[in-house]
Protein backbone atom coordinates (compact mmCIF):
# COMPACT_ATOMS: atom_id res chain seq x y z
CA UNK A 1 0.00 0.00 0.00
CA UNK A 2 1.64 3.34 -1.23
CA UNK A 3 1.28 5.80 1.65
CA UNK A 4 -0.52 9.16 2.35
CA UNK A 5 2.20 12.62 1.82
CA UNK A 6 1.15 15.35 4.44
CA UNK A 7 2.81 18.49 3.68
CA UNK A 8 2.36 21.62 5.55
CA UNK A 9 4.51 24.11 7.04
CA UNK A 10 2.88 24.18 10.65
CA UNK A 11 4.25 21.35 12.11
CA UNK A 12 1.30 20.51 14.75
CA UNK A 13 -1.35 20.38 11.72
CA UNK A 14 1.15 17.97 10.19
CA UNK A 15 1.45 15.78 13.90
CA UNK A 16 -2.21 15.86 14.20
CA UNK A 17 -2.84 14.22 10.83
CA UNK A 18 0.27 11.96 11.48
CA UNK A 19 -1.82 10.44 15.04
CA UNK A 20 -4.88 10.34 13.67
CA UNK A 21 -3.51 8.56 10.17
CA UNK A 22 -1.64 6.00 12.61
CA UNK A 23 -4.37 5.35 14.56
CA UNK A 24 -6.63 4.37 11.69
CA UNK A 25 -3.42 2.20 10.60
CA UNK A 26 -3.10 3.86 7.10
CA UNK A 27 0.97 4.84 6.06
CA UNK A 28 2.13 7.89 6.15
CA UNK A 29 4.97 10.27 5.48
CA UNK A 30 5.19 13.90 6.17
CA UNK A 31 6.97 17.00 4.41
CA UNK A 32 7.64 20.55 6.02
CA UNK A 33 7.82 22.52 2.35
CA UNK A 34 6.82 21.64 -1.44
CA UNK A 35 10.15 21.48 -2.61
CA UNK A 36 10.91 18.41 -0.83
CA UNK A 37 7.19 17.02 -1.99
CA UNK A 38 8.10 17.60 -5.51
CA UNK A 39 11.76 15.63 -5.15
CA UNK A 40 9.99 12.82 -3.47
CA UNK A 41 7.46 13.08 -6.37
CA UNK A 42 10.70 13.53 -8.81
CA UNK A 43 12.70 10.62 -7.39
CA UNK A 44 9.24 8.14 -7.45
CA UNK A 45 8.14 5.71 -9.59
CA UNK A 46 4.73 5.56 -8.30
CA UNK A 47 2.65 8.31 -6.93
CA UNK A 48 1.51 8.66 -3.14
CA UNK A 49 -1.86 6.95 -2.57
CA UNK A 50 -2.89 10.44 -1.27
CA UNK A 51 -1.07 13.87 -1.67
CA UNK A 52 -2.52 16.56 1.66
CA UNK A 53 -1.16 19.93 0.79
CA UNK A 54 -1.71 23.23 2.17
CA UNK A 55 -2.02 26.27 0.27
CA UNK A 56 0.17 29.26 2.06
CA UNK A 57 3.53 28.08 2.51
CA UNK A 58 7.23 29.39 2.34
CA UNK A 59 8.89 28.72 -1.04
CA UNK A 60 6.61 27.29 -3.84
CA UNK A 61 2.45 27.14 -2.85
CA UNK A 62 0.16 24.31 -2.27
CA UNK A 63 -1.40 25.32 -5.54
CA UNK A 64 1.91 25.14 -7.21
CA UNK A 65 2.81 21.63 -6.23
CA UNK A 66 -1.12 20.37 -6.78
CA UNK A 67 0.27 21.84 -10.72
CA UNK A 68 3.34 19.60 -10.74
CA UNK A 69 2.04 16.53 -9.25
CA UNK A 70 -0.80 16.88 -11.13
CA UNK A 71 1.61 17.12 -14.75
CA UNK A 72 4.20 14.07 -12.96
CA UNK A 73 1.12 11.95 -11.73
CA UNK A 74 -2.64 12.90 -13.31
CA UNK A 75 -4.55 10.20 -11.51
CA UNK A 76 -3.28 11.23 -7.92
CA UNK A 77 -5.97 12.57 -5.76
CA UNK A 78 -4.86 15.71 -3.80
CA UNK A 79 -6.54 17.20 -1.01
CA UNK A 80 -5.49 21.22 -0.34
CA UNK A 81 -5.86 22.60 3.05
CA UNK A 82 -6.30 26.16 4.11
CA UNK A 83 -6.79 28.47 7.27
CA UNK A 84 -7.39 31.24 4.62
CA UNK A 85 -10.42 29.88 2.39
CA UNK A 86 -11.87 32.16 0.36
CA UNK A 87 -13.90 31.36 -3.16
CA UNK A 88 -10.64 32.01 -5.25
CA UNK A 89 -8.55 29.41 -3.64
CA UNK A 90 -11.29 26.97 -3.37
CA UNK A 91 -11.87 27.72 -7.78
CA UNK A 92 -7.96 27.92 -8.44
CA UNK A 93 -7.66 24.64 -6.13
CA UNK A 94 -10.39 22.39 -7.94
CA UNK A 95 -9.57 23.66 -11.57
CA UNK A 96 -6.07 22.27 -11.05
CA UNK A 97 -7.54 19.15 -10.03
CA UNK A 98 -7.82 18.97 -6.37
CA UNK A 99 -9.84 15.89 -4.90
CA UNK A 100 -11.14 17.88 -2.23
CA UNK A 101 -10.53 21.31 -0.51
CA UNK A 102 -10.32 21.00 3.37
CA UNK A 103 -11.02 24.43 4.91
CA UNK A 104 -9.05 24.62 8.71
CA UNK A 105 -9.84 24.55 11.07
CA UNK A 106 -10.73 20.88 10.56
CA UNK A 107 -12.44 17.95 12.81
CA UNK A 108 -9.65 15.50 12.43
CA UNK A 109 -12.47 12.52 11.93
CA UNK A 110 -13.67 14.35 8.98
CA UNK A 111 -10.10 14.71 7.54
CA UNK A 112 -9.46 10.99 7.75
CA UNK A 113 -12.91 10.06 6.67
CA UNK A 114 -11.86 12.36 3.40
CA UNK A 115 -8.28 10.70 3.06
CA UNK A 116 -10.35 7.22 2.77
CA UNK A 117 -12.49 8.76 0.50
CA UNK A 118 -9.73 9.58 -1.53
CA UNK A 119 -7.62 6.04 -0.98
CA UNK A 120 -10.72 4.61 -2.57
CA UNK A 121 -11.21 6.93 -5.55
CA UNK A 122 -7.22 6.30 -6.14
CA UNK A 123 -7.65 2.63 -6.10
CA UNK A 124 -11.22 2.66 -8.16
CA UNK A 125 -8.36 4.97 -10.46
CA UNK A 126 -5.79 2.77 -10.61
CA UNK A 127 -8.64 -0.41 -11.55
CA UNK A 128 -10.17 2.02 -13.85
CA UNK A 129 -7.08 2.03 -16.17
CA UNK A 130 -7.86 -1.56 -17.50
CA UNK A 131 -11.56 -1.20 -17.87
CA UNK A 132 -11.29 1.55 -20.31
CA UNK A 133 -10.46 -0.27 -22.99
CA UNK A 134 -13.06 -2.45 -23.09
CA UNK A 135 -15.62 0.67 -23.41
CA UNK A 136 -16.85 1.29 -26.83
CA UNK A 137 -16.18 4.81 -28.55
CA UNK A 138 -19.14 6.93 -28.68
CA UNK A 139 -20.72 8.23 -31.82
CA UNK A 140 -21.74 10.76 -33.25
CA UNK A 141 -21.64 13.82 -35.77
CA UNK A 142 -24.67 15.89 -35.38
CA UNK A 143 -23.61 19.49 -33.86
CA UNK A 144 -25.77 18.62 -30.53
CA UNK A 145 -23.51 15.16 -30.45
CA UNK A 146 -20.38 17.65 -30.42
CA UNK A 147 -22.11 20.24 -27.69
CA UNK A 148 -22.34 16.84 -25.58
CA UNK A 149 -18.62 15.98 -26.31
CA UNK A 150 -17.31 19.40 -25.51
CA UNK A 151 -19.35 19.03 -22.18
CA UNK A 152 -18.31 15.34 -21.56
CA UNK A 153 -14.09 16.85 -22.02
CA UNK A 154 -15.12 19.98 -19.89
CA UNK A 155 -16.39 17.60 -16.87
CA UNK A 156 -14.01 14.19 -17.08
CA UNK A 157 -11.87 16.00 -14.79
CA UNK A 158 -13.92 17.28 -11.86
CA UNK A 159 -15.83 14.90 -9.35
CA UNK A 160 -19.26 16.29 -10.28
CA UNK A 161 -22.06 13.59 -11.11
CA UNK A 162 -23.29 14.24 -14.17
CA UNK A 163 -26.77 12.74 -15.57
CA UNK A 164 -26.55 13.35 -19.66
CA UNK A 165 -30.40 12.85 -20.91
CA UNK A 166 -32.45 12.33 -23.78
CA UNK A 167 -34.73 11.39 -25.96
CA UNK A 168 -34.38 7.23 -26.46
CA UNK A 169 -32.58 5.93 -28.71
CA UNK A 170 -30.53 9.40 -29.53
Amino acid sequence: MNSVWIVDDDRSIRWVLEKALAREEIPYKSFGTAAEVLAALDSATQPPQVLVSDIRMPGESGLALLSKGKARFPQMPVIIMTAYSDLESAVAAFQGGAFEYLPKPFDVDQAVELVRRAIDESAHQAGAVEELSSVPEILGQAPAMQEVFRAIGRLALSHATVLINGESGT
